[in-house]
């Protein structure tokens, strides 16, 4: 990116996105993930989880789809979009870290280890749309299904049904990138942390012996949010002392001890539904990112709504999409030029979007 735009000031930025992006019109589709900067969210066409927005991108028509997100958004973007359709990532430094704790060839290697100690039993991976393309494809090539937040209770007991009642007949789910969630999901469908065991792929074997693969339901990835570690039981016994009566609500990529200790545990769209449903004067801490958690105080202003920690939850990543990367875009494309395209691979498309299709489809039986 030039450095003029950085040099350029806010409210000038702020102008001329809006000029660019009433002179593109039709022709290009802006998304903002909810953990957006307000400066950028404000431009958004759709707001929404990562799902969600690549599903509407997919409707759009529009040639070009600009994700103010992070890179796996824009590559399930880019996935479920047609062909002539370029998918925009203003910032390629943009990334996840959680899902880049998870890579393909160890996915896959994890797969072979823990279907050869489970002596027979089918293995099901479900991959949570936190992560790679390459990861989605490893999964969709071997039987499985993405999930999100708000649906991963559906597809684990999908994969744990059998076959003749619609399910994977799986005996075991290799659940990856992120194992609070993997974990949480488990212990609401009613299994013990027993059943569950951590596969660490930088340890040899993963760090299982085989009997704990065959003892274990759930092999949970050893991979987290760090936005979400920030969450403690100690921050939600402060807020319900200050504030008697005070709800609390968390994110499933939590931890399971802050999960059980919240009244309340849903995906960024059910935090939203939660708070904006409630009555008014109804008090709310949050344990999800602040910047979300700082729009939803502004959209409920007849409600009481913090973030549970007094530490900021940010999501640097997705900070890294700003004006001045958005406005670079914007500029480029009223002079013809695409920048910083998100290209998935036809390959790896081809089996990424299997899993992805399992996931819907498994969602809209539900």
């Amino acid at each position: 990116m030039d450095e003029k735009y950085t040099r350029m000031a806010p409210a000038e930025v702020l102008r001329r996105i809006a000029e660019r992006k009433k002179q593109l019109g039709g022709e290009v589709c802006i998304l903002g993930h909810h953990y957006q900067r307000d400066e950028v969210f404000q431009f958004a066409d759709f707001t929404g989880d990562s799902l969600k927005l690549s599903q509407q991108a997919a409707g759009t028509g529009a040639r070009y789809i600009v994700f103010c997100g992070v890179q796996f958004m824009a590559e399930s973007a880019d996935i479920l979009t047609p062909a002539d359709c370029a998918v925009i990532l203003p910032d390629l430094s943009a990334g996840c870290e959680m899902a880049d704790m998870a890579e393909a060839d160890d996915v896959a290697g994890a797969l072979n280890r823990i279907s050869d100690a489970a002596a027979g039993a089918i293995v099901v991976p479900i991959t949570y749309v936190n992560s790679a393309a390459a990861v989605k494809a490893v999964t969709g090539r071997a039987g499985g299904a993405c999930c999100t937040s708000s649906n991963a209770r559906s597809v684990f007991e999908w994969a744990l049904r059998p076959e003749d009642k619609g399910g994977a007949g799986g005996a075991k789910i290799l659940a990856a990138p992120d194992q609070h969630l993997a974990r949480n999901t488990a212990l609401a469908m009613g299994y013990e942390l027993d059943d569950c065991v951590m596969y660490d792929p930088a340890a040899e074997n993963g760090g299982l012996t085989d009997e704990q693969i065959r003892d274990a339901t759930f092999i949970l990835w050893k991979g987290y949010c760090y936005v979400h570690q920030v969450f403690t039981v100690k921050q939600i016994e402060r807020v319900r002392r200050d504030r008697p009566g005070i709800k609390v609500i968390v994110h499933p990529e939590c931890p399971h001890e802050v999960v059980a200790a919240a009244d309340l545990a849903g995906s960024t769209e059910q935090i939203l539904r939660a708070v904006a449903d409630s009555p008014a004067g109804a008090g709310w801490a949050v344990g999800t990112e602040v910047h979300m958690v700082a729009r939803l105080a502004g959209d409920n202003p007849d409600k009481y709504v913090r973030l549970l920690s007094d530490t900021p939850a940010v999501c640097e990543s997705m900070s890294r999409i700003d004006p001045p990367h958005l406005l670079w875009v914007l500029d480029n494309l009223a002079e013809g030029r695409v920048v910083n395209r998100i290209s998935v691979s036809a390959t790896i498309a081809a089996d990424a979007r299997k899993a992805l299709e399992r996931m819907i489809s498994i969602k809209a039986e539900r």
